[in-house]
This record gives structure tokens, sequence and C-alpha cells, in this order.
């Protein structure tokens, strides 16, 4: 299977020649110089999504409702402000000293014991911390792939890992979870690894059942095949308690544990994302690979941000903030599915998330193109995400992500309205 170009705005299938940085005269006079080399083919590439929807916040008026973007209101600014003064206060070596590569040792000793359970003995030789969970993506691909190998990922698939494996021009085979014929071992078989994010998936916001979750860890204990549990939505369940984890489904036999479930933690979504601190937790000999990738990459994880989440955790500050968090995210799903059924429901087809932070579309009109649509959506002051992005075959272009999380009910609503006309504008003048 080709890794094919998957931007959303209809560029052509084939990609482009990579951008020369430099060509032909050097401003002065009569002089030339030598073009420079070209930038890295897999730049060529690449799509414009993650960054129109990070920049749409500063368009006057445009209700953004594409990124996984948690509401700022959920902060607990004043903890957070006091914990910072005193972790440089009272533990300068700590905050402000070039830390070990694989974390400070009582942070890793924290995250074993909050995700140890029966059956899974984990210690701080588990535990991997990263500059946030897109770090673990991007070292999970660097230990493990090499360009034309095979990813098993499940698909619709996170844009964000897709991004972040790019470079490394791996082949993908979709793993379609949802449907019924879809056979565990067959798809794990012969991959590098398995990719899934079971919690409330990026972008479906689908949650992968138990039965399901057994079949996907038993497949990988019995093809010897990594299966990789992206985790940053478990926390948010809205409607029924946390089913298990992979991670723990995993670990019975040793101690430490040294399965082949790759476990990836952040804190993004339950405390605030500009810490950027997560972490993988794996096999003793899986952090050791992602160790040796991460001394290349960004040598470690602040000091500061490491020494805010273990007093944080210390102190059940997150547990203390999830509750009003879950009731407002609640409360914003229902407004956003109760406006979609008022000015979508002839337009599109989609299932009411339990959890996470996002709803799926399909488009009822087998003509409309979503990645068109975005631009329609722009002008008309809202902004989605189209389905292309998230195919690692770059053939879904009828479904769209809206995210609930971040705006008000009152904006949920206009936004609906505003994708309803976007929509209907759309499928009036037909296909660009």
């Amino acid at each position: 299977m080709d890794n094919v170009d998957r931007s959303p705005v209809g560029h052509p299938a084939a990609p482009a020649k990579p951008p020369n940085p430099s060509s032909g005269a050097s401003g002065r006079p009569g002089a030339t110089r030598a073009p420079r080399p070209a930038f890295a083919h897999w730049l060529s590439d690449t799509n414009d999504v993650t960054q129109t929807f990070l920049s749409a916040g500063q368009i006057p008026g445009l209700i953004n409702m594409a990124g996984g973007l948690p509401d700022p209101s959920t902060w607990p600014v004043a903890e957070l402000a006091e914990l910072a003064r005193r972790a440089v206060a009272d533990q300068p070596g700590d905050a402000l000293a070039y830390p070990p590569i694989e974390g400070l040792p009582a942070l890793r000793d924290r995250i074993a014991a909050k995700f140890s359970a029966p059956g899974l003995v984990l210690t701080r030789d588990n535990v991997l911390i990263t500059t946030g969970g897109m770090q673990g993506l991007d070292l999970i691909g660097k230990v493990l792939v090499d360009a034309g190998q095979v990813i098993a990922a499940q698909s619709p698939a996170y844009l964000g890992a897709l991004d972040a494996w790019k470079p490394r021009r791996p082949l993908y085979r979709p793993m379609r979870l949802e449907d019924p014929d879809f056979a565990a071992e067959v798809a794990l078989g012969g991959a590098q690894f398995g990719y899934t994010v079971p919690n409330f998936s990026n972008p479906t916001g689908r949650l992968v059942g138990l039965a399901q979750r057994r079949a996907l860890v038993a497949a990988a204990q019995t093809t010897g095949t990594w299966l990789v549990e992206d985790d940053p939505y478990g926390t948010l369940y809205y409607d029924s308690a946390p089913l298990p984890r992979m991670l723990t489904l995993a670990g019975a036999g040793a101690e430490p544990y040294d399965g082949p479930v790759v476990y990836l933690g952040t804190l993004s979504k339950e405390l605030a994302p500009g810490l950027r601190v997560g972490w993988v937790i794996a096999a003793p000999a899986m952090i050791r690979a992602l160790i040796t990738a991460k001394q290349g990459s960004d040598m470690s994880t602040p000091g500061l941000s490491q020494r805010i989440t273990l007093d944080a955790l210390a102190a059940g500050l997150i547990d203390r903030v999830l509750p009003a968090t879950l009731a407002l995210y609640r409360a914003r799903r229902d407004a956003l599915c109760a406006a979609m059924a008022e000015h979508l429901g002839d337009l599109y087809d989609w299932d009411p998330p339990s959890g996470g932070m996002f709803v799926w579309a399909t488009a009822r009109s087998a003509s409309l193109n979503t990645d068109h649509l975005l631009r329609m959506a722009l002008q008309h002051g809202v902004c989605i995400t189209p389905s292309s992005v998230f195919d690692p075959e770059g053939l879904n272009r009828r479904a769209i992500r809206i995210n609930f999380t971040l705006n008000d009910a009152a904006k949920l609503t206009e936004g609906v309205r505003r994708l309803a006309a976007a929509t209907r504008a759309l499928l009036a003048v037909g296909d660009p």
C-alpha cells in the first residue's frame, strides 16, 4: 500500500517537488551561487490542517471547532503558579538543572505507582518521561520503523501520529476495529507495531470495547507485535466507569512488566497542555531504546515542568479538578449534539460519544468533499477538520471531526448553524 498524499485542500495526488531553499542570484550585481540542497522529500507530502486550526483563533469572529483543545477555564492557574514558585525556590536542582534523559526518578516512581494494578507490577524501569505525548509517538517511530515497514493503525487514525511518523516513510495497514469481520491477529501479524486510541479515539470518539481490547492484547502476544495504546482521553468518561487499559490486560507475567503493550499518557487533557509532560510505560528493553532516541531529540524534558507535575500528582491536584472538567465537557457534548440534531440532521450521520472531545459526522451526500467544505466553512466563520487527514490511504473525504470542549454552548450552537449553512452552500454549487 502506498503512503499517499493526504492534503486536505485538493492538492494533486502526486507529491510536489520539495521546496528549494535557494536558487539563482545572491543579490549582488553579477554574482551567482550554486543552489542549496533541497529540503527532505517528506516535506512535500504534508498537510496544513493542524496549522490551520491552531491559528484559527487569530481570525476575528471565527468559531474554532477543529482542534482538540481543552478549555482554559479548567486549568488550576493559581495552584500551578504556586507549585512553580515552590519548585524553583525549594527544588532548584530538579527545576532548573538538566534532568536525566529518562526523567526525574521520583516522577518515574510516581507514574509507575499510579498505573500499577493487580497483576501489573511497574517500576521506574518501565517509565520514560516525554515532552508531551507527541514526543512518545515520535520516538516510537524512530526506534521501530524504517522506510517501507508496516504500521497497523486504527483507522481513521490520529493526525498527529501520522505526522510524527511521516519522515520514517512507513506503509499503513488500516485497522477498522468496528468491522464485524475484523481479525486482530491478521491485522497485527508482520507489522512493526499496532497503533490504537482505545478511549474515545481521535478523530472518531469511538470507545473500543473490552472484548476487542482483550483480542488486541492476545494478538500482540501471539504475533510478537508491539501494541501502542495512546491514551490522552482515558479520564474523560462522561457516562460510565472507565474500561481496563490494554496495558493492565497485558500485565500478567514478569515482574516488572515486560509485555507487548506500549502505553502513552499525557497531562495535556487532565491538567494543562503547556506543561508539555507525557510518559511512556513499556517493557524495560523498549524504554532503553526510547531513551537512546530521546537523547538525540531534546536530551531531556524540562525539569521545571517535571517538578510541577510531580508535586501536582503528590497533592492530588488532578483528582480535585477532574470532576468539574467532566461536568463541563459533558454539558458541552450534549449541547453540540442537540445543535447538530436541529441543524445538521438531514445532512450528516453521527453517534454521540460517551467521552473524549470529538463528534465524528459522515455526510449523507456522497458528493460532499469535506476538504472543500473546510474552505467553505472558513468563509462562513467556522473551522472544522476534514476526514482525509486522518486516513493513511487518503481516501475518506466525506466526514468531519467536530470538537466540543473548547467552546461554550452558545458558540457551539452558532458554529453548527454556520456549518449547516456552509454545507448547504457547497452542495448547491457542487464539487469545484
